[in-house]
């Protein structure tokens, strides 16, 4: 009988089984010390957001899918991989429209709808890139969305001179570093003695949503 089909896209994997990639699988825990940080602080105030609350847990999660994805490399554990990052950036997204909007409904529908048109946009276009061959840059232009994004969010509270462009900033800057040792995973498998550098990934990843909460709790309150 044929042993079960796995998902074998990084360097670390180079056979089937639970704990054929510890490095990357373990680094998840990241991403749980990122939500563990900001959850108290989010907790512990007067007024608590349930949007806040959902976007921190989230983080948890993203750290929670990729461990599964990382240990059993299936079809349902890449979704639940990838699911609950980009509900996280929505969410988020969702979260700082309302805070600057002021609650005003109409206004936030209309930066949503808008958001969304344009992260369909984006990821039409990395189609087209990807339909030939295999995916560019290791599958790393999926993200181009929340990279725009981030950076769109440091130009724009930038100009508002809201003091959370401070959060944007580090965070597009380290996401972007982020994104490069995710593209040169398996470029770097030989240099790295079949370690890779997609742990890298998760790592940096996890400070760059951790920045993103602490943006959150501390410069977004909700309204009293």
């Amino acid at each position: 009988m044929d042993p079960a089909p796995y998902i074998d896209i990084y360097c670390e994997r180079t056979a089937a089984g639970f704990w054929a990639e510890p490095i990357n699988a373990l680094t998840n825990i990241a991403f749980i010390i990122a939500a563990a940080l900001a959850w108290p602080q989010a907790w512990r105030r007067a007024q608590r957001g349930p949007l806040e609350l959902t976007v921190i847990a989230l983080v948890a999660l993203i750290g929670i899918g990729s461990f599964l994805f990382h240990t059993l490399a299936t079809p349902l554990s890449a979704a639940l991989d990838v699911i609950p990052i980009w509900l996280f950036f929505f969410l988020y997204i969702l979260l700082l429209f309302v805070r600057a909007a002021g609650d005003r409904t109409f206004d936030v529908i209309g930066y949503m709808i808008a958001t969304i048109m344009g992260f369909a946009l984006i990821a039409y276009l990395v189609g087209l890139v990807s339909r030939e061959g295999a995916a560019p840059l290791n599958g790393s232009l999926q993200y181009a969305p929340a990279l725009i994004a981030m950076a769109l969010g440091t130009v724009i509270t930038l100009w508002r001179e809201h003091p959370v462009w401070r959060y944007f900033a580090a965070a597009t800057a380290i996401f972007i570093m982020s994104l490069t040792f995710r593209s040169l995973d398996q470029s770097a498998c030989a240099l790295t003695a079949g370690l890779g550098t997609h742990f890298l990934w998760h790592i940096l990843n996890a400070v760059v949503l951790g920045i993103l909460l602490q943006g959150a709790v501390r410069e977004l309150p909700p309204k009293g």
